[in-house]
């Protein structure tokens, strides 16, 4: 008999009959058993289900369907047979509707409970008219099968497994010619394939882009060598595998890291360069520059940018984490002015090339870090009107967001990845007299877990008259607890782990980190009062919180 596991709630392999009610961040469906959330990959909402527990926690549990007593109205053939083990495509057990109607939920959720923005509208999110084959990107690892062939794939959740992956319905079918057309080339050669383990051996991704509008298609072999095997060889078996071929390169990585791209690249055929079509721009691109890898969604996502940026002519416009200056640039035409900072140094000297190629005058592109780079320019007395931001998946933190309010921006756009950063970041806006107006999400990775959002945010006018009650108590605070309530570390750690805290737990894990506290948060009602201390699973989850802020 199933026992229970100690500190956990539900039993490990107990079965329950329940009905999915939501979705996580990760696309898991949500159920509850004995009132504890369980989270099931692969559930649909409106799914009647038998579920089995297979890892109980103290607050939570996740499981597996057991069996689909009733299906949800959304569910649809499952289309691809590894999108389970690989663990991108959450959503192909479901209707692309449905998909768009959760993920424009996750979008609403995050700004209600994360950043206290019930009231923000927002619009409907922007769906994809083909939501396959749409990535003009794909990072192939690199193994060997148990017969000793060529494997590529994707690692699978959490692993460096590489789950093997022959056609995936998200790529373009020149990706799939042109893994056919390296497998051949390595069983002619016997170049050797690198191991993790050891550090030795040769091959390690498989690195491809695609120009959408162009039809070109860019082949770089990411190798832990300066040279290959048969370099001529592998270049005329792409030629007559891949219509659109312009480049075959070799990117040298030979340090012992979980990053794909080293800094050197060799072409071995045709152009370095790959080139595509943005807004009635054209780019090129570099194995290193960053592109958004839906085209045609991007396009949408950018023109209601330049909707909420609301340019005439005569603004100076700041285009923060620029990349390769696609967002910026698409945008030069309707400003006075465009600065765009990027910190990668190939990034920046495609914007400068992009800018050249189309005719662009007014723009300046700096390779620096955003924050200092903001701080110089803010120290150099530029006054941006508008203020584009783009940030990785972390967001911008509130050190960011404070040098770009004090650059007085009349408008800033923000261009998020992640709801739950965009949501906390707009905290710190709005704390600054920035207030979000709108948000419409765009889905730029359909059947994926990611959802794209861009906000608009305009400074409160001062001469407004705003009557607001304060409790003094309120006023004495700490440089740390001004970075986050304890309503936000709550509704964060909830997000993150499920668990509900209470404030006398985050009071008692920010005084071990150092924070002082008012006592009226961690004081017992009397002098005898035993208080109970924060369990290790909260702790932890709790810290986690406090990083997230900015307070550790």
């Amino acid at each position: 008999m199933p026992k229970r596991e100690q500190g956990a709630l539900l039993v490990k392999n107990a079965i329950y009959e329940t009905e999915v009610t939501g979705y996580t961040a990760e696309g898991a469906g949500v159920v509850r058993a004995e009132g504890v959330p369980v989270f099931v990959p692969g559930a649909a909402q409106g799914d009647l289900l038998r579920v089995r527990i297979v890892k109980p926690l103290k607050t939570y549990a996740f499981g597996r369907v057991e069996e689909i007593l009733r299906p949800s109205p959304d569910r649809v053939p499952e289309d691809c047979p590894i999108a389970r083990p690989c663990g991108g495509c959450v959503f192909r057990h479901i209707s692309y509707e449905a998909e768009q109607r959760a993920k424009e939920q996750r979008v609403r959720d995050a700004f209600t409970r994360i950043g206290g923005f019930a009231d923000l509208p927002v619009r409907p999110i922007l769906g994809a008219a083909h939501p396959d084959r749409y990535r003009n990107k794909a990072q192939f690892p690199i193994g060997l099968d148990e017969s000793g062939c060529l494997v590529f794939g994707f690692y699978a959740r959490h692993s460096h497994r590489i789950v093997a992956c022959e056609d995936c319905l998200l790529q373009p079918a020149a990706f799939t010619q042109a893994m056919q057309a390296v497998r051949r080339w390595q069983a002619e050669t016997h170049e050797t394939v690198y191991d993790e383990g050891t550090g030795r051996g040769a091959l390690r991704h498989l690195y491809l882009r695609k120009g959408f509008a162009t039809g070109q298609v860019m082949v770089c072999l990411v190798a832990n060598a300066a040279s290959l095997r048969g370099e001529e060889r592998l270049c005329e078996l792409l030629r007559e595998a891949v219509p659109g071929l312009c480049s075959v390169l070799l990117n040298e990585n030979t340090q012992r890291t979980n990053v794909v791209l080293g800094r050197k690249v060799r072409t071995l055929w045709g152009s370095p360069l790959l080139e595509d079509e943005l807004c009635g721009l054209r780019f090129s691109l570099s194995p290193h520059s960053f592109y958004q890898v839906n085209r045609a969604q991007a396009e949408r996502l950018y023109r209601q940018a330049a909707a909420y940026a609301g340019l005439t002519g005569g603004e100076t416009l700041l285009d923060l984490y620029c990349g390769a200056g696609t967002i910026g640039l698409s945008m030069a035409a309707q400003a006075k002015r465009l600065i765009g900072v990027e910190i990668v140094e190939d990034a920046v000297k495609n914007a400068r090339e992009n800018a050249a190629r189309n005719g662009v005058t007014n723009a300046e592109f700096l390779c620096a870090d955003a924050a200092r780079a903001a701080e110089t320019l803010r120290q150099r007395g530029e006054k941006p009107d508008v203020v584009i931001l783009d940030p990785p998946r972390k967001g911008c933190g509130e050190a960011l967001v404070q040098t770009v309010c004090t650059m007085s921006p009349r408008r800033v756009v923000y261009v998020s990845c992640d709801p739950a950063t965009l949501a906390r970041d707009l905290t710190f806006f709005s704390a600054r007299g920035y207030r979000p107006q709108e948000a419409t999400p765009a889905d730029l990775f359909p059947r994926t877990a990611h959802v794209e959002t861009v906000c608009l945010l305009s400074k409160l006018n001062a001469k407004q008259h705003i009557e607001i009650n304060l409790d003094m108590d309120e006023l004495d605070l700490t440089d740390a607890e001004k970075k986050a309530t304890y309503q936000e570390i709550k509704d964060y750690v909830l997000e993150h782990s499920g668990l509900k805290i209470s404030s006398l737990y985050i009071a008692q894990v920010k005084q071990k980190c150092g924070i002082i506290e008012r006592d009226n948060y961690n004081k017992p009602k009397s002098e005898d009062a035993k208080q109970p201390q924060c369990p290790p699973d909260k702790e932890k989850a709790i810290k986690e919180a406090l990083k997230h802020f900015g307070m550790i």
